[in-house]
């Protein structure tokens, strides 16, 4: 059995600094993205991993907040340089980030956690479908150029095979919530949107998208899904009755995000049939669907 304490598991890329604000703007209802220069991390971060944010200086939330990597944005010289990150105001902390204007500080620390997997050539699928419901999407942006070889991620880069397609199924509750439409297009992926009261696209569940989409694409195949914890077990059963990969970023709320607290495990199954808990900040938080006891 893998011992969970094993330096494998050490967040031994992430880098703590405290950062100025370079951007902070309402880009949806209730929802801001913020950026800041930090081109240490921004070299190091791939789609799917996190970091950690707390406002500088204050001690009323002393803890940081996981916030999911949305885009790295490049320097004059082409670099990796700055970090955006999109949030949703609704506690204390993210009622007081959506105040801070540029030129404000920060604490960030990061890369944390592992990332969504990259399938080598030749078992790439042709066909990635990306599930998103409500601030699920946030990890989406970067994942879409990387697999539409738009953007590359990490140090040294990743060496991801292409997709030829990426479909994005978008779920919120209203059209006033949707987020970055525009950057998953410039991205490359085809967008189809779910809302549950209508107001645009398809009036119902993402996972009906989902299941349209995989009704035309029999094959070759992959998903990626992050939302909500009753959406994600529902897409994780129709992967495994369609007998399609599935890949799924857990919201699990953590303290640390280090793997000291034990705070955002998980039950996730081993090989033998039986489960153990696993941390969301370390083990995950991407992790197979098929093995999470939902």
């Amino acid at each position: 059995m893998t011992n969970p304490l094993h330096a494998q598991h050490y967040a031994d890329r992430a880098v703590q600094a405290t950062v100025e604000i370079i951007e902070n703007v309402e880009v949806a209802r209730d929802s801001w993205r913020m950026r800041f220069a930090y081109p240490t991390m921004a070299r190091r971060i791939v789609p799917g991993q996190f970091l950690m944010v707390r406002v500088a200086n204050c001690d009323d939330p002393l803890i940081g907040r996981p916030l999911a990597m949305y885009d790295v944005l490049p320097d004059a010289a082409g670099d990796p340089h700055a970090i955006d990150v999109v949030y949703i105001v609704k506690g204390k902390f993210t009622t007081m980030a959506h105040r801070l204007q540029p030129g404000q500080q920060v604490d960030v620390w990061g890369p944390l956690g592992n990332g969504f997997a990259p399938c080598p050539a030749p078992d790439a699928p042709s066909h990635v479908v990306i599930v998103a419901g409500g601030i699920g999407y946030t990890p989406f942006v970067a994942l879409t150029k990387e697999l539409r070889g738009r953007g590359q991620f990490g140090d040294p880069p990743r060496d991801v095979p292409p997709a030829e397609r990426v479909t994005v199924c978008y779920g919120a509750r209203s059209a006033d919530y949707l987020v970055g439409l525009d950057d998953f297009e410039h991205a490359g992926a085809d967008v189809r949107v779910s809302t549950d009261d209508g107001t645009r696209g398809h009036h119902g569940l993402v996972t009906d998208l989902l299941t349209q989409t995989l009704d035309d694409e029999a094959t070759d195949c992959r998903i990626v899904c992050c939302g909500p914890e009753p959406m994600m077990e529902a897409v994780a059963h129709i992967a495994r009755q369609r007998n399609v990969p599935c890949q799924v970023s857990l919201e699990t709320p953590m303290a640390c995000g280090i793997g000291i607290c034990f705070s955002c495990v998980a039950k996730v199954a081993d090989e033998d049939g039986e489960w153990d808990y696993k941390r969301t900040c370390v083990e995950g938080p991407v992790f197979d669907a098929a093995k999470i006891v939902w």
